[in-house]
C-alpha cells in the first residue's frame, strides 16, 4: 500500500446535534435532558467489558500511567496547567470550528470533559451546550467528568460561576435518540405523527419479509436475497445517499439482476412503515435532516445550542455529516473529535471523508492533534506508527509514548491454526501465573469464526472466557417478547410486534398472526377488535387475559413502566417456561429488565433507550463495583467490538492475508486502508504485552493438496516493519 502522508485535511463543516435519547429519571450526578422549544434566551460489547484494576504487585509493567490517569484538574477556573501543551490548546480554543485529531489512549475523553466544563465557565449556558457521542453510557461517563470538574472548580471559587449547574444541565446523547427526540417535539412540521414507535434491525428484517413473501419475489426468482441482505442493502443505500441502482453496482454487484425487485420491496417497506408509524434507525436520520431543512423547524432547532460537540466523528456517515452542516453552517461553535487512523465502521455506512475533509469545508478551523499517548509502551508505539504510516490518506501523526521501558511485540509463527492455538493459550496461562488477572487480557480477531480453535483450546485447559461480538441482550427472543407487549401499547399498528406476540399462543402461526394484526390495521389500531378474532381453540382460554393486559397497558394514564413490566410478566412467565430452553435464566434477564425500567418515567423513553442504546448482556445492567467482581475471565472478541478498550496484553490471531485484511476486503484501495486501520485498531489496544501470530498451515476444503493451504503473512508486516517485532517460530 503506497505511503502518503496527508496534507492538512481540509476543513469540512459538520455538526452532529444530539439531543438527549431518553427522558431518564435523575441519577446523582448528570441528567440527559430532552429537547424542548428553546425559550426566549434567545434524542457489541459492554462499555467497560474489561476491568481497569491495577495489576498485582508482581507485575511491573514500565509506567503506571494511562489516559485516565492523567490529572484532573482542581484549580480554580478548571485550569489546565495539569494538561499537555496540545490538551491545553484544546481547552482554550474560542468558539471558531475546532477538529481535534486524538490519536489512541491520548486522554480523548479527559480533553473533551475539560473543554466543555471550559465553555460553561466563559459564559456558554450548560443548557445551551449539545454533547454528541455514539452511545448513552459514552454520553453519561463524559458528563460525570463535567460535572466533577465543575465541581471542583467550585469548590475552589467563592462564587462558583456558570458551573453550578452543569452537571444537570449539559444535554448529551446520540444521533438517533436526538432525532427520535426532534422528530416528537417538531416532526408535526413535516407530516410526522410523535406516537412513532422504532424498529431496531431484527425487527426491520422480519418487516421486510412480510414483504417479500407478499410481493412473491422469492417465487419468481429462488436467488432473490434473503431478509437480512435486504436489510443491510437498504440501509447501506439509505445512508450513502446514493440512487440505489449506482449503490447496489458498487457495493452489493450480485444483486443486480435483483434490482427490480429490490426498487418494488423498498418502495413497499417505506410505505407500510409510513401507514403503521414506525420508523426504523435509518429513518430518524433521514428525516431529521429533513426537519433541519423545515423554514420554521430548521432555524428553532439551530438557535437551540451555542456549542456543539461531537465525539467519534470518523464514525459518522453522509447524512449525519448533512444535519451537521445544517446545524452548524458556518461552523461556529462546532468541535469535532475523532481519529481517521480508526476509521473501521464502513460497513454500517460510515465515511472516513467526513473527518478528512472537515477542515476542507470549515476554512477557518484549527485543528489540534493529541498525540501524547498514555496506554502503550513505547516499543508497541514504534510498531503501530510504523504501521499506519502505509495508509494511502490521512492526518499525520506520531504517537509518543509516555511510559518508558517495556518489551518489543512478538510475531509468531505457527505450524497451523491448532499449533496457533495452543501457543496463545500457553502465553495467556504465563500472564496470568506472573499476576496478570484473565480479564486484563484479550485475543482479537477480524471475524467471529477465527476464535473457534482457541475456543477449543481453551475449552480443553478449562480456562474461562467471554466472547463478544456476538448476539445482543436485546435481540433475545425473550426479551424481544416483553418488549413487543409495551410497542404494541405504545403503538397499536406495529405490525412486527403484534405478529410476534400473537404468535406466542397455540396454533396461531405467521399466516393467522399476520391476518390478526391486519384487522387491528384495518381498525385503525383499535385493540377492541381483538375481542372479535376468531383464534384456535387451544388459544381461546388465554385469550381474554390477553386482551384485558393490553386494555391495561393503554389506559390513559398508564400504569408506570416497572408497573406495565410487571403486568407483562405475570402473563408472560408461564409462557418463557413453556416456550424456552433455561426458563429461569431467561426470567432472570427479564427482572433485570425491570430494574432498568426503574430509571424511566415514561415507556416512550424506556422503549426508545432499549431500541437505539441496547445492553449488551446483562453485565451491563450491573454497576462498575460488580463487574469488577465478576469471575475472572479472557476476553475474546471481535476487533469492531474492541475498538475504544484496552488490556495489559493483546494477542492479534490469524494475522495472513485473507484474515486481516479479509478476502472480501482487497479489491480496492478504500478497502485495503480500512482492513489497515482495522489492524491498526487491533494492535493499539495493548498497554504492555502485544503478540500478533499466524498460521503456517490452515486446514481448507478448498485446497488442492492435502486438505491444507498456506497462507501467507499480512501485507501489513512487510520486512521492513517486521524489524520492529520479535519475531518468533511456535
Amino acid at each position: 500500500m503506497a505511503k502518503k502522508k496527508a496534507t492538512e485535511p481540509r476543513p469540512k463543516a459538520k455538526v452532529t446535534a444530539k439531543v438527549a435519547e431518553t427522558k431518564a429519571k435523575p441519577e446523582p450526578k448528570v441528567q440527559l435532558k430532552g429537547l424542548v422549544e428553546p425559550k426566549a434566551h434567545g434524542q457489541n460489547f459492554p462499555a467497560k467489558a474489561t476491568s481497569r484494576a491495577t495489576l498485582r504487585a508482581s507485575v511491573k509493567p514500565a509506567v503506571k500511567a494511562r489516559a485516565e490517569d492523567a490529572p484532573q484538574v482542581a484549580s480554580t477556573k478548571v485550569g489546565t496547567s495539569v494538561l499537555n501543551d496540545s490538551q491545553r490548546k484544546v481547552v482554550e480554543h474560542g468558539r471558531s470550528p475546532l477538529l481535534i485529531i486524538a490519536g489512541a489512549g491520548t486522554g480523548k475523553t479527559l480533553t473533551l470533559a475539560h473543554r466543555t466544563a471550559r465553555l460553561i465557565v466563559d459564559g456558554a449556558p450548560p443548557d445551551r451546550i449539545l454533547l454528541l457521542t455514539f452511545s448513552r453510557r459514552s454520553a453519561e461517563s463524559l458528563l460525570q467528568r463535567v460535572a466533577q470538574i465543575c465541581n471542583e472548580s467550585v469548590s475552589n471559587d467563592a462564587e462558583g460561576g456558570a458551573c453550578a449547574p452543569a452537571r444537570t444541565k449539559v444535554w448529551g446523547g446520540t444521533f438517533h435518540a436526538t432525532g427520535a427526540r426532534l422528530l416528537r417535539s417538531q416532526g408535526a412540521r413535516i407530516g410526522i405523527d410523535p406516537r412513532f414507535t422504532i424498529l431496531d434491525q431484527s425487527d426491520s428484517e422480519d418487516l421486510l419479509e412480510v414483504l417479500r413473501t407478499e410481493l412473491r419475489l422469492a417465487e419468481v426468482r429462488k436467488d432473490f436475497p434473503k431478509k437480512g441482505t435486504c436489510q443491510g442493502l437498504h440501509s447501506g443505500w439509505i445512508n450513502s445517499g446514493l440512487k440505489l441502482d449506482a449503490f447496489v453496482n458498487a457495493s452489493f454487484p450480485w444483486c443486480k439482476p435483483h434490482l427490480d425487485g429490490l426498487r418494488k420491496l423498498f418502495e413497499a417497506y417505506a410505505e407500510r412503515k409510513r401507514s403503521q408509524n414506525v420508523f426504523d434507525f435509518d429513518d430518524l436520520l433521514l428525516f431529521w435532516n429533513r426537519l433541519l431543512a423545515e423554514p420554521v423547524a430548521g432555524p428553532l432547532i439551530r438557535k437551540r445550542f451555542d456549542c456543539v460537540l461531537v465525539d467519534e466523528y470518523q464514525d459518522t456517515n453522509p447524512i449525519q455529516s448533512q444535519i451537521l452542516r445544517q446545524l452548524c453552517p458556518d461552523g461556529q461553535g462546532l468541535t469535532v473529535v475523532g481519529d481517521d487512523a480508526q476509521s473501521i465502521y464502513s460497513f454500517r455506512g460510515a465515511t472516513v471523508r467526513n473527518i478528512l475533509d472537515f477542515p476542507k469545508q470549515f476554512p477557518d478551523a484549527t485543528v489540534v492533534r493529541l498525540e501524547d499517548n498514555y496506554r502503550s509502551t513505547a516499543p508497541i508505539l514504534d510498531a503501530t506508527n510504523t504501521i499506519i504510516r502505509q495508509v494511502s490518506e490521512g492526518f499525520a501523526k506520531e504517537l509518543r509514548a509516555s511510559r518508558t521501558g517495556g518489551q518489543p511485540p512478538q510475531l509468531l509463527a505457527c505450524a497451523d491454526e491448532y499449533a496457533e492455538a495452543r501457543a496463545v493459550v500457553d502465553r495467556i496461562v504465563r500472564h496470568q501465573k506472573d499476576g496478570v488477572p484473565l480479564r486484563q487480557q484479550a485475543v482479537l480477531f477480524r471475524a467471529s469464526h477465527h476464535s473457534l480453535a482457541v475456543e477449543m483450546e481453551l475449552a480443553r485447559r478449562q480456562v474461562p472466557f467471554h466472547k463478544y461480538g456476538g448476539l445482543k441482550f436485546a435481540d433475545a427472543a425473550h426479551v424481544k417478547d416483553l418488549v413487543a407487549f409495551l410497542r404494541l401499547a405504545e403503538n397499536p399498528m406495529d405490525l412486527v410486534s403484534g405478529m410476534r406476540l400473537f404468535k406466542l399462543f397455540p396454533g396461531i402461526g405467521q399466516k393467522k398472526a399476520q391476518g390478526i394484526m391486519e384487522e387491528v390495521i384495518a381498525a385503525g389500531g383499535g385493540l377492541e377488535c381483538l375481542a372479535r378474532s376468531k383464534v384456535p381453540a387451544a388459544t381461546a382460554p388465554s385469550w381474554d387475559t390477553f386482551r384485558s393486559l393490553l386494555g391495561t397497558l393503554t389506559r390513559t394514564p398508564s400504569p408506570s413502566v416497572t408497573g406495565q413490566i410487571d403486568q407483562v410478566l405475570k402473563f408472560l412467565t408461564p409462557l418463557v417456561r413453556q416456550k424456552y430452553d433455561d426458563p429461569e435464566q431467561r426470567i432472570e434477564d427479564l427482572n433485570k429488565l425491570r430494574g432498568l425500567g426503574e430509571r424511566y418515567e415514561d415507556r416512550s423513553a424506556f422503549l426508545a433507550e432499549l431500541t437505539l442504546d441496547p445492553p449488551s448482556s446483562t453485565r451491563d445492567f450491573a454497576t462498575a463495583g460488580a463487574r469488577e467482581g465478576d469471575k475472572d475471565a479472557l476476553v475474546l472478541s471481535t476487533i469492531h467490538s474492541a475498538k475504544g478498550l484496552e488490556w495489559e496484553a493483546v494477542t492479534v490471531i490469524n494475522a495472513t492475508d485473507g484474515g486481516i485484511p479479509s478476502a472480501r476486503s482487497m479489491e480496492s484501495a478504500a478497502q485495503l486502508d480500512e482492513e489497515l486501520r482495522l489492524f491498526y485498531v487491533a494492535l493499539t489496544r495493548a498497554r504492555t504485552w502485544l503478540t500478533v501470530t499466524y498460521p503456517r498451515y490452515r486446514s481448507s476444503p478448498q485446497a488442492s493438496w492435502g486438505g491444507f493451504d498456506q497462507p501467507t503473512l499480512t501485507r501489513f508486516l512487510p520486512a521492513r516493519i517486521r524489524r520492529l517485532f520479535e519475531s518468533r517460530n511456535a
